[in-house]
């Protein structure tokens, strides 16, 4: 076990390093904006949410995202949820994690990016491969004695479960 894992308090970390992702990552969220202000000015909505330059800097968030959740669990043994997005009045139940639930909601992410070209290989393709992984996981889950009220998986945003019906990619089971 590292000494970020390990059970103890962990003192002497040095933040700047911290400091110096959360800097990057601020300066490219500026950029981003007023990439995405400029780019709105010329283009329509759709057209401006697929335009180059903000996927670009999309992907660049997403890149420091992740650099910033492995420096936080290598030097601290965090696992941080640092990208999720939760608007007022959708806070989640704050319960003990010792407390006995009967069903409780489990989210798995991924920032995935397509291979250099020349390939065919899509972001379908690569829902495609997490939609078969979240099957097999429901399999598992299943056989280790769970019950999977729901499952889905999705691109662009985490899959929401309410008492509405499921489309194809998940559902009741």
């Amino acid at each position: 076990m590292s000494e970020a894992h390990d059970p103890a308090p962990l003192s002497g970390v040095d933040p700047a390093p911290f400091h110096q992702l959360v800097d990057e990552l601020a300066a490219t969220l500026h950029s981003y904006v007023d990439t995405a202000v400029g780019v709105r000015a010329e283009f329509g909505s759709t057209e401006a949410d697929e335009d180059p330059r903000v996927l670009a800097l999309e992907s660049e968030v997403g890149g420091l995202n992740a650099r910033i959740y492995d420096l936080l669990h290598e030097r601290l043994g965090l696992h941080p949820e640092l990208t999720g997005m939760i608007w007022a009045g959708d806070e989640p139940d704050h319960h003990d994690p010792d407390e006995r639930v009967s069903v409780d909601e489990f989210h798995l992410g991924f920032v995935v990016g397509l291979p250099p070209e020349p390939t065919d290989q899509t972001a379908e393709a690569a829902l495609g491969l997490i939609d078969d992984a979240g099957a097999d996981l429901v399999e598992r889950l299943i056989a280790a004695g769970f019950s999977v009220q729901e499952w889905g998986s999705s691109r662009g945003a985490p899959v929401g479960f309410d008492d509405e019906d499921t489309d194809d990619d998940g559902g009741a089971l």
